[in-house]
């Protein structure tokens, strides 16, 4: 998908925000490129949540944060070392709140073709980029079940080489695809 496609499916519009006052407040940054895909991490080993798991860039909502995408932004740059005036903000998906106690905004954004991006060893193990023929799959992503805490969830995991996607992650991407997609 090249860059004014993506400004045409994603770029306004009024995002669904929930006002939920208990939960942690954070925002990421959904960075897509023109020509490849959205960027994902694979967050350490090391970190006290989440470990592990594939996520976008973001992080908690700090008090020196104007807004959602401010925190995206600075996240973004501390994280995977994307430098904050090559990100082209076009709004925000619908929020999202996590079974885990997150309260999350995500925030689209183009980043340049070919971005040079460096990731931070001490959150980051890996970055990648999932391609857009898998967001336009119709058949993806694998809907499944489990049950957890006594009762029973849905989620998605897309479908990757090395990784497992799934989560507020998983869920975030369908929202993105089904909008790609012309779905929603």
């Amino acid at each position: 998908m090249d860059a004014p496609t993506l400004r045409r499916l994603l770029g306004g519009g009024v995002a669904r925000n929930i006002a939920v006052s208990k939960l942690r407040p954070a925002s990421v940054l959904v960075a897509l490129e023109p020509e490849r895909g959205v960027w994902l991490t694979r967050r350490s080993l090391d970190l006290p949540s989440h470990a592990g798991q594939v996520a976008f860039p973001g992080g908690k909502i700090e008090p020196r944060d104007a807004t959602p995408e401010a925190a995206a932004l600075r996240e973004a740059q501390e994280e995977i070392g994307l430098d904050p005036t090559l990100a082209e903000i076009l709004g925000r998906m619908d929020d999202h709140v996590t079974g885990t106690g997150f309260h999350i905004s995500p925030v689209l954004a183009l980043v340049p073709r070919e971005v040079r991006l460096t990731p931070d060893a001490s959150e980051v193990a890996e970055l990648f980029c999932l391609p857009f023929p898998a967001l336009l799959d119709p058949s993806l992503p694998a809907r499944r079940e489990a049950v957890f805490m006594g009762r029973r969830h849905f989620f998605y995991v897309w479908p990757h080489e090395e990784h497992v996607i799934w989560g507020a992650t998983g869920e975030i991407l369908f929202r993105l695809a089904q909008r790609l997609r012309g779905e929603a």
